[in-house]
């Protein structure tokens, strides 16, 4: 009976355990933005030219934008693939345009946009070589959209900033990258379906300009994010309706310029 209660005991303890496995392995979310990446993506394929959608399929092999826009997040746990960390963003200081400003020896944003470009219409680079810079743009280009991406380099664009999403600690980092996505609480096929729409006019105005505009644009709107919020404040209902809009409209910004610059390169 003893024996029978201890192996009893040791079942249950197994099953328990293998529940919380299954629950972290549910909830756990190891790259930020993952929905907002993905919203890029996929509104980025639904404005490619036909042959540019084409020779993209043809390179991937049929994986999609939205599959592979997580691609740079996901190799960050590789510490062969660090050189490209100072790729996801790019710092300057208040007052300058990202022209005027002191270069990140290491690469920044824009360096690594510029270099994803070059080597994709290298005839001489390889399939390989061109599907993981198409990779690393795909992402690049959604990263560029999130304000606190071009933030400043004494706060680590926004993530020393300590505040509180629905009274849990977080930072004014994480709130832009995921909290306020994922308190909409859509997938990122449901929401790239409800932001898809423009004009004309309106796709031809967004898709303006360059990288460098694009930049110096995003970061315009990080000084205003930095001070939509004091530290430690408690964000929820409020700022969700006050800046949520401005994300949408960054996530339709990113998919249309992704779609623009992949057009001008395959197609």
């Amino acid at each position: 009976m003893i024996k029978h209660n201890i192996m009893l005991r040791g079942k249950l303890l197994v099953f328990f355990l293998f529940l919380g496995v299954v629950s972290f392995a549910t909830n756990y979310k190891p790259f930020w933005g993952q929905t907002g990446h993905r919203v890029v993506g996929e509104i980025a394929y639904n404005h490619l030219t036909k042959k540019a959608k084409r020779n993209i399929e043809k390179l991937l092999k049929g994986e999609g934008l939205a599959t592979i826009s997580t691609y740079a997040d996901e190799i960050k746990s590789d510490n062969s693939f660090r050189k490209y960390s100072s790729w996801h963003y790019v710092n300057f200081k208040v007052g300058e345009t990202y022209e005027s400003s002191v270069k990140n020896p290491k690469g920044d944003l824009v360096q690594g946009i510029k270099i994803c470009q070059q080597i994709i219409l290298n005839p001489n680079a390889s399939d390989e070589e061109k599907i993981f810079h198409l990779k690393l743009l795909v992402h690049l280009l959604g990263d560029l959209h999130q304000p606190l991406h071009t933030g400043k380099a004494e706060d680590r664009g926004g993530n020393s900033i300590k505040v509180k999403w629905f009274r849990g600690k977080t930072n004014l980092h994480s709130v832009w990258d995921t909290k306020m996505i994922d308190s909409y609480n859509m997938t990122y096929t449901e929401l790239s379906d409800n932001l898809d729409y423009f004009s004309k006019n309106q796709k031809e105005a967004i898709q303006k300009g360059t990288v460098i505009d694009w930049v110096n644009e995003s970061r315009e709107l990080a000084m205003m994010v930095y001070d939509s919020a004091k530290i430690d404040q408690n964000l929820s209902y409020r700022y969700m309706y006050d800046h949520f809009s401005t994300v949408k409209t960054q996530l339709k910004k990113g998919g249309l310029r992704l779609a623009k610059v992949l057009n001008e390169l395959f197609g």
